[in-house]
């Protein structure tokens, strides 16, 4: 029987509501125009609220960015960021030497661990046609045993990570990126070290689903406990369990059953998160993910003291030279490039 295996149905906005050991996503979305010398937009910005931009104006936001859309300097302790982009570019620069730019179906995971500044802009390379930005942020909790752990960064490359291809009885195909965790025996890329991820009792999901207009498919049962949640962001309907749901929609799950999923009448695109919960209390201030509020107040101490090891970059909002194309530079100083 699938009819009991919805536990609560969410509408969604720009912040999507999640479960331990996820602390949220954020889905952005932009439609930026083309990008000028600075690699900001060719646009005027008068109107908005800068350094705190994120109501949609014109299609787009610049965030916290005065001159390129994004996330200027800022820090983190206690758990990881996990970037998902499916459309754009990324430049990453953080506080222990390491820097990236990366975009269109690459992931990017770091541990914030014990502390990590980084910024996360969005540079508007096109200056002849429009740049559209759109990726998942995630924030995934790290156990206590790990809070403090050295902060660490991989890259996802989208040539590299794993997918799934299938088709439905009719033909219907069904594509699903595994990010994190396993299905039909193909397993993600390593994640970082400490993450709770790195544990595979965790049972840490982390798929990007398409549905082809029509597809039916079944997301099958794991073992009970779980916390397991759909997130159906694009398409025109689908019918899950038998409950009909339109786009911007999440769906709490639960994990022993099998799920099947019918879609409407457009191609369907559809997160899904999951995993065993870390069980701990959470503590959580702006950009510092604890257990208890005395380590909250040390954290912003450590900060205010060390700043998590300063800013070795010339700009708060640091983009790399418009010559370069995707790369990742670790924190020993070795680059990696992707396979084009």
């Amino acid at each position: 029987m699938t009819d009991n295996a919805i536990i609560k149905i969410n509408k969604l906005d720009f912040m999507w509501p999640t479960s331990d050991p996820f602390l949220f996503c954020v889905h952005h979305e932009d439609f930026y125009p083309p990008g000028n010398a600075d690699f900001g937009p060719k646009s005027s910005l008068k109107g908005r609220t800068m350094g705190q931009d994120f109501t949609i104006k014109d299609g787009w936001r610049m965030y916290h960015g005065d001159k390129v859309p994004g996330f200027p300097a800022h820090p983190h302790r206690g758990f990881e960021t996990i970037t998902v982009v499916r459309k754009g570019t990324i430049d990453h620069a953080d506080s222990m030497g390491a820097a990236g730019r990366y975009g269109s179906g690459d992931t990017q995971w770091m541990t914030a661990g014990k502390g990590v500044q980084h910024s996360e802009m969005f540079p508007l390379l096109n200056q002849d046609q429009e740049n559209p930005a759109e990726l998942f942020q995630i924030w995934l909790n790290l156990p206590a045993s790990n809070k403090m752990v050295e902060p660490h960064f991989t890259m996802f490359w989208k040539d590299k990570t794993p997918k799934v291809h299938l088709k439905d009885k009719a033909g219907k195909t069904i594509d699903i990126e595994i990010i994190a965790g396993a299905i039909d025996n193909i397993s993600a890329l390593s994640p970082p070290p400490d993450s709770w991820a790195s544990n595979h009792n965790n049972k840490v999901a982390v798929w990007v689903i398409k549905m082809e207009a029509g597809a039916s498919w079944t997301l099958p049962a794991e073992e009970r406990g779980l916390n397991r949640s759909l997130y159906f962001y694009q398409g025109s309907s689908i019918t899950i369990s038998a409950s009909d749901l339109i786009p911007m929609t999440s769906v709490d799950l639960k994990s022993d059953i099998a799920v099947p999923i019918i879609n409407g009448t457009e191609d369907s695109y559809i997160l899904l998160l999951q995993g065993q919960p870390i069980g701990e209390p959470v503590a959580q201030q702006g950009p510092f993910v604890m257990n208890t509020s005395q380590e909250l107040e040390q954290a912003y101490r450590d900060y205010q003291t060390t700043q998590f090891g300063g800013w070795p970059w010339p700009d708060s909002g640091q983009v790399h030279p418009p010559t370069r194309g995707r790369f990742a530079k670790y924190t020993d100083g070795h680059e990696e490039l992707p396979e084009e």
